[in-house]
């Protein structure tokens, strides 16, 4: 274990949040997979936690492995990653698995599969952040700095629109703010936002002129927000998670004691949440928005002491990404939010989704391990001023 976790650095507090989220994530798991396990493992209720485990261990390896490499060498490698993953949500499209009237993943060996758009999510933010760094003395310009930044935000939202309207919407509203730290023009800004919706309408228009059987998601999107607008109950899910945080109370029934795992779909991913607090009570759900939202305060803190630009829009780029699907997932389990199908970042059951959770926090902390080595430096220099003064 010393060979490989022995000299872990970066910000302490980064790596205590993941610990108690990796501990939230074993434990919620284990107990919202019961029925899951008697309907297709025999009431092997192991079997899940097992395979959780395990992708839980190899993210957190991958955490450590991102944070060993130098932030800077993620500039060259995720600019060509980029470019792999746009024709890779396009291959997805036509050819991956289709779930839920959704081509979002491609299989994997051992019943895992491949959500494309977590690798691109991740490219895009880190290819961001160096066209913000690199055009920094021209970023007012519409030509020379906004028009590049704004071709490849557009190509990823148009791939992964068709089948996940939730998670283009994340990505799109990622890159604003991005664009936003990094000085672009307010005006341009907005103007990215009215060709998405502009964009959005036409698809939307496109698709309800098409038979009803070519219409994708469009049926989904629609109940969805009936369901959630209307407000009438008819929305079993948001009923079932309702009936769960209601029952949890300040307190909670304590682990292992959910029963609406027992009646709410994804209980595991989607509403996992919801049993969090069913389980832990209002207490523990204050207690998981408060480690979120501790991520995203060490990532402004990095962001104003790394002295390299491209470290500072990276840091706010891949915390932001991170917390605000948290939130999505959470204000869906609560009923402030429409369903989405956003999981609880590094706690939901899942493949991918945890492995590049683990990598972005391990790219955060390559970023937040400078800082370590810059006021590290400047300790040893004011000691030697100090010496020589003496």
């Amino acid at each position: 274990m010393k060979l490989f976790f022995g000299d872990i650095k970066g910000d302490k507090v980064i790596w205590v949040v993941v610990l108690f989220l990796s501990l939230f994530s074993l434990l919620a798991v284990y107990s919202s997979t019961g029925t899951l396990a008697y309907k297709y493992q025999g009431g092997n209720t192991e079997y899940y936690m097992l395979k959780h485990f395990i992708i839980l261990f190899l993210g957190l390896l991958f955490m450590y492995l991102a944070h060993k490499i130098k932030y800077i060498y993620y500039s060259p490698i995720f600019q060509i990653a980029l470019w792999i993953s746009i024709p890779l949500l396009f291959f997805t499209l036509i050819f991956g698995l289709n779930l839920n009237d959704a081509k979002r993943v491609l299989p994997l060996p051992f019943n895992l599969t491949f959500q494309t758009s977590d690798l691109a999510k991740l490219t895009l933010i880190i290819y961001l952040a160096y066209l913000l760094t690199k055009k920094q003395d021209y970023i007012k310009d519409f030509k020379s700095a906004f028009v590049p930044i704004m071709l490849p935000v557009l190509l990823v939202v148009f791939f992964i629109l068709p089948a996940n309207f939730s998670t283009a919407a994340m990505i799109f509203a990622t890159s604003l703010v991005l664009m936003f730290v990094g000085r672009v023009n307010l005006k341009y800004i907005f103007s990215l936002v009215g060709i998405g919706v502009v964009a959005l309408a036409l698809f939307i228009l496109v698709l309800m002129q098409m038979p009803v059987d070519r219409q994708g998601r469009l049926g989904t999107w629609k109940n969805r927000i009936e369901s959630f607008t209307k407000g009438d109950g008819d929305n079993f899910q948001i009923e079932q998670a309702e009936i769960a945080i209601a029952g949890g109370g300040i307190f909670g029934k304590m682990p292992g004691n959910s029963t609406q795992r027992n009646f709410l779909p994804h209980p595991y991913s989607d509403f996992i949440f919801a049993i969090i607090i069913e389980e832990y009570g209002l207490l523990g759900g204050a207690f998981m928005v408060l480690l979120y939202l501790i991520i995203l305060f060490r990532a402004v803190v990095i962001m104003t002491k790394i002295p390299q630009t491209f470290g500072a829009f990276l840091s706010i780029g891949v915390a932001f990404s991170l917390v605000f699907q948290a939130m999505v997932n959470m204000g869906v389990a609560v009923g402030l939010l429409p369903v989405t199908g956003q999981p609880l970042p590094l706690v939901s059951m899942g493949g991918t989704s945890i492995w590049f959770t683990s990598i972005s926090l391990g790219i955060l902390l390559s970023v937040s391990k400078e800082i370590a080595t810059k006021e590290k430096l400047q300790s040893i220099e004011d000691e030697a001023v100090v010496a020589d003064n003496n």
